[in-house]
């Protein structure tokens, strides 16, 4: 009998995928179920990473697991189901994204050789799933998508900490690229402005000013170098720019702060409460941070703070929809990974 080499066979077996190119993008996360049990597991993945919260000591282990994921869950899983896509049982971010990436599949299927996927940092599906999943199908270089157009460590960087997690696991790994922010990119700016003059141009009223809305973060972690309130000032500034408007018009504020520490500001909602306050009645807030709709746009901003701007005086509050799986936001996402699929495609 002739004995087969490994070398021959793994020839044969390589020659028999042709390669492939995955791209898989990636947003942050959502609870498998909107309620308290779901709720509290996707909270414990994402607070216990360093990235989000760097102190990782015994204090912060000790609040976690005996105040935070004793009592937050089952509040948030309330908001949740405020904004829970019922008819396919997922939060309305899963659902997004998962459009995102069949739309894009769709945009760049004359590249027959490239598999479009995605995934989730904090929960389901994993990143370590899906860039097996790729692997399977023979894919051989993959690029991925932070959908985090501003760069900060505790988004971005944790991304690529899990893929390259995931790959230091893998035998045969992947060539790897990963697409950089892209808080100043034309097309982004234009999409963003394109998206907001259609959404003010469908209102009954026209808002006296807009309120750019980002994410917020702890003030150390810039003061240590995350470059992430620079990435936000440079988009706002870009939008003003585009939309010809200046600062009294087009403001810039931080939301969604947790704990106790001082995070960016000004702050979102006492930003929102102040211009009601001051007889500002009518309002419209974007948050251009975000690539998809999700709890912190449509409860904490559509929700909460339309609340706040009425029950101070305000009368006429709207939340300008995220760019999602829209002609403008896909036309982004499929431009920049194009760009960065340069010499594989």
């Amino acid at each position: 009998m002739t004995e087969v080499s490994p070398v021959a066979t793994a020839k044969a077996f390589i020659g028999a995928r042709p390669p492939r190119v995955g791209v898989l993008l990636v947003n942050l996360g959502t609870p498998d179920t909107a309620n308290a049990a779901g709720v509290r597991v996707y909270l414990k993945e994402f607070l216990s990473d360093p990235r989000v919260i760097e102190n990782q000591g015994l204090l912060w282990r000790l609040v976690l697991n005996g105040i935070i994921l004793r009592t937050r869950p089952a509040r948030k899983a309330r908001d949740y189901l405020k904004i829970w896509n019922t008819e396919n049982d997922e939060s309305p971010l899963k659902t997004i994204t998962r459009s995102q990436s069949e739309k894009l599949a769709t945009a760049i299927s004359d590249h027959g050789h490239v598999v479009v996927d995605w995934a989730m940092r904090y929960g389901n599906p994993s990143i370590r799933s899906r860039i097996e999943a790729l692997a399977a199908q023979g894919c051989d270089r993959l690029l991925v998508m932070p959908l985090y157009p501003q760069y900060s460590a505790a988004t971005s960087a944790t991304v690529c900490d899990e893929a390259f997690a995931v790959l230091s696991r893998m035998r045969a790994q992947p060539a790897l690229r990963v697409t950089p922010p892209y808080y100043d990119d034309p097309d982004y700016i234009e999409a963003l402005a394109v998206s907001i003059d259609a959404h003010l141009a469908s209102l009954p009223f026209k808002p006296e000013l807009i309120v750019a809305s980002f994410h917020g973060m702890p003030k150390e972690y810039v003061d240590k170098g995350d470059p992430y309130q620079a990435h936000c000032i440079a988009t706002v500034e870009a939008l003003r720019k585009r939309l010809g408007m200046d600062a009294t018009k087009l403001l810039l504020t931080f939301q969604s702060r947790f704990g106790r520490a001082e995070w960016l500001q000004p702050y979102t909602d006492r930003t929102i409460e102040q211009l009601a306050r001051d007889g500002v009645r009518r309002v419209a807030v974007v948050m251009p941070g975000f690539a998809a709709d999700c709890l912190e746009t449509l409860e904490e901003i559509a929700g909460e703070n339309a609340e706040i701007f009425k029950h101070h005086g305000g009368e006429q509050f709207t939340a300008i929809p995220c760019l999602n799986d829209s002609e403008p936001g896909m036309d982004v996402i499929r431009k920049l990974v194009l760009r960065e699929l340069q010499g594989w495609i």
